[in-house]
């Protein structure tokens, strides 16, 4: 693989970890309600999500997603049913849930994970980018190594995010106005569902 091949790869890889959607208000709202670990733990399910979408479309099984009305529908719809259980989560959590209520490690793990695993048009972006960076004939090394670039990159944003929003400076900005935030990222979370429901 040529190493301008690889670079725009990542290059692009990056600028769709950073931009806003459902992925990320999930993971700020993980990291504000439940701390820093809660947040890079999210961050690591979803990227792992990601790395699984990834080598799926490198190996050639998204195509399956892609290609089937149903099954693209099935995963959207789950998907959105779960962002907006976690609308519903944020709404309803009190203020101070860091320490009266802490979330179980494991919980902000399947979190990422299943927003990144419940979004089909992942297998989309990956089928659009490979095709231009993959050969048909292209060794499984090759491969793998994009599917790993785009869930390492992935990964690494969302811990920035994570780490940068837990500084005890900014998180205790975040604290005083955590009520507020929590209905915020409800409604984006629950407008993000909707949107993704009828599209």
């Amino acid at each position: 693989m040529l190493l301008s091949s690889w670079l725009a790869v990542a290059g692009i890889c990056t600028l769709g970890a950073m931009s806003p959607g459902p992925s990320l208000a999930v993971v700020m709202n993980n990291t504000v309600n439940h701390g820093r670990r809660a947040g890079m733990l999210t961050a690591i399910g979803h990227g792992l999500g990601v790395t699984g979408y990834a080598a799926a479309t490198a190996l050639g099984l998204a195509v399956i997603i892609a290609s089937s009305p149903l099954v693209f529908d099935a995963i959207r719809y789950a998907g959105a049913a779960f962002l907006l259980y976690l609308a519903y989560k944020s709404f309803t959590a009190p203020a101070g849930t860091t320490q009266q209520h802490p979330q179980k490690g494991s919980q902000g793990f399947v979190s990422g994970l299943l927003i990144a695993a419940l979004n089909p048009k992942m297998a989309i972006f990956f089928l659009a980018l490979f095709s231009q960076f993959i050969d048909v004939d292209a060794n499984l090394q090759d491969k793998l190594i994009l599917a790993l670039t785009a869930g390492v990159i992935d990964t690494v944003w969302y811990l920035l995010v994570a780490w940068g929003l837990a500084t005890p400076a900014v998180l205790a900005w975040l604290k005083r106005h955590q009520q507020s935030l929590n209905r915020v990222f409800a409604v984006v979370i629950a407008l993000l569902a909707i949107s993704i429901v009828w599209q």
